[in-house]
């Protein structure tokens, strides 16, 4: 999905100067079933009550695609393990009436008020937010892309 998001882009992108397109896309896997985006506020709280209490993988593919090079597209997928607290029916009625989970993958936010549904992340927290920032860093490099030094 990541790479057919930054295709599409890649594709809308006039020639000229070479350019990368970077495309990210995050699943939500319980038990080997993608949870997805809630349709609304019941799906949402379907998704919350089979999340509740377990372990879950957030899984990100990142692509970058070249646009008037002749690189090839880079890809990666990362991988982490959530596990949610045993948090109650009204905890997720009250999670869902902040609109918050709506437009998120497996129905949270753990950058947000859903951070306080979240037990323990194994793995890369950047990767549960939307982007693992290490792995993006990795593949914009191969493409002589380099973010600024830090600064501190």
């Amino acid at each position: 999905m990541a790479l057919a998001k930054a295709r599409a882009v890649a594709r809308s992108i006039p020639e000229g100067r070479p350019t990368a397109v970077l495309g990210a896309d995050t699943e939500v896997v319980l038990d080997g079933q993608l949870m997805g985006k809630p349709r609304d506020a019941a799906h949402a709280r379907l998704i919350l009550e089979a999340l509740r209490g377990r372990v879950h993988e957030v899984i990100t593919g990142v692509a970058v695609v070249g646009v008037g090079t002749a690189e090839k597209d880079a890809t990666a997928a990362v991988s982490s393990r959530v596990r949610m607290r045993g948090y109650s029916d009204s905890e997720i009625l009250a999670y869902i009436e902040t609109g918050e989970p709506m437009d998120k993958a497996g129905a949270y936010a753990v950058q947000g008020i859903g951070s306080r549904l979240v037990a323990e992340v194994e793995g890369c927290l950047s990767n549960v937010i939307g982007l693992p920032l290490s792995t993006t860093r990795r593949l914009l490099a191969r493409w002589g892309i380099h973010g600024r030094p830090d600064s501190r």
